[in-house]
């Protein structure tokens, strides 16, 4: 069979098509649909995510505040900030923006939101309703790429379905696509990996994770038996920042290999979710240098973590870098400012 692209674009118009019909309702209601940012740095990068925040909010018509702090404040002045958001009723969901400044402890910050205002889903409350299938306010990449699998129409694994996966299909607990596949997913972290994992192990896939304690020849016979193959881990991001600071210390070191997950490490016909998001040189010169744009700037590209051009002749499946996670999880980030906002009102 062709390989599919999947596009994560698409499949975000869509769903936020369908949150702007639910914002109109709940603001003609006089329920508040806000999502309310923190800001404490003056970084150009999170400044560009500030404004992109901002316009996918007003696109389904979700208000959007920002609290810009002084890139030196301290712990406790940003904390104040959220507290006074946690208070408002007229915020549904609160975010912390990144980098906080030298010496303030980020994690303790996130920890401070509000669970029914933490839209990123990373408060222990959120995180810990993963465990029971309660998705209201899970972490925004983790549920973005989930949803990008669960809308692929595999074949299912049984054939007949068992009579326990007919009753969890028609109750609505999982799909005939979903029940019984193999599951690898690459990467443990706290907000995509883990709970990643969770939602698939609801959805009564068997699950492996691998990370970076699993041995090479591991990895690659976990990765080959995956029906589904999530990847989520930014090695050629760190090949890449470690090739740099060797070559600043004067170093020779060999140029790096940006595809983590090669062809062949993935199962044909399986469906690979690339998830990762890494910046890296489009190539190098003799002298092992990154080749340059016309203003003299390093030419650089976004990628994953999967060899894409390779991996699409074996996959079934297949998400792109950019396009396919990464319109999903601002997606995500919207929906469960939704959800927060209907919570606020009484309405879940």
């Amino acid at each position: 069979m062709a390989t599919e692209i999947i596009d994560g674009e698409a499949v975000a118009k869509g769903m936020q098509e369908e949150l702007k019909g639910t914002v109109e309702e709940l603001k003609k209601n006089g329920t508040p649909v806000c999502l309310a940012a923190v800001q404490a740095n003056d970084n150009p990068g999170s400044r560009i995510y500030v404004r992109s925040q901002k316009a996918s909010c007003e696109g389904v018509g979700i208000d959007y505040r920002l609290v810009e702090l002084a890139p030196d404040s301290s712990q406790d002045a940003v904390a104040s900030e959220i507290q006074k958001l946690n208070e408002d009723k007229t915020v549904g969901g609160v975010i912390l923006q990144m980098p906080v400044p030298p010496g303030v402890d980020a994690r303790a910050l996130q920890m401070s939101i509000a669970s029914e205002k933490d839209v990123e889903g990373m408060t222990p409350a959120n995180l810990g309703r993963v465990v029971y299938g309660n998705t209201q306010m899970s972490p925004c990449t983790a549920l973005g790429a989930f949803l990008l699998a669960r809308g692929l129409s595999m074949p299912p694994s049984y054939d007949p379905l068992p009579g326990f996966a007919k009753k969890m299909i028609e109750a609505g607990k999982t799909t005939a696509n979903l029940y019984g596949k193999n599951v690898t997913v690459v990467g443990h972290s706290e907000i995509v990996g883990k709970p990643l994992a969770l939602l698939f192990l609801d959805h009564f896939c068997t699950v492996t994770v691998c990370h970076i304690g699993t041995p090479a020849e591991k990895l690659i016979e976990c990765c080959k038996k995956a029906d589904i193959l999530c990847a989520a881990t930014g090695v050629p991001q760190v090949r890449w920042n470690a090739y740099r600071r060797a070559k600043k210390a004067g170093k020779k070191p060999s140029l790096p290999d940006f595809s983590f997950i090669k062809a062949d490490m993935i199962k044909p016909g399986a469906a690979v979710i690339d998830i990762a998001i890494n910046r890296v040189p489009k190539g190098f010169d003799k002298d092992g240098e990154p080749l340059k744009t016309k203003k003299g700037k390093a030419a650089m590209k976004t990628i994953g973590d999967v060899d894409f051009e390779a991996a699409k002749e074996v996959a079934g499946w297949i998400t792109p870098v950019p396009g396919g996670v990464g319109p999903m999880t601002t997606t995500m980030l919207l929906r469960n400012t939704v959800n927060a906002a209907k919570a606020l009102a009484g309405q879940e």
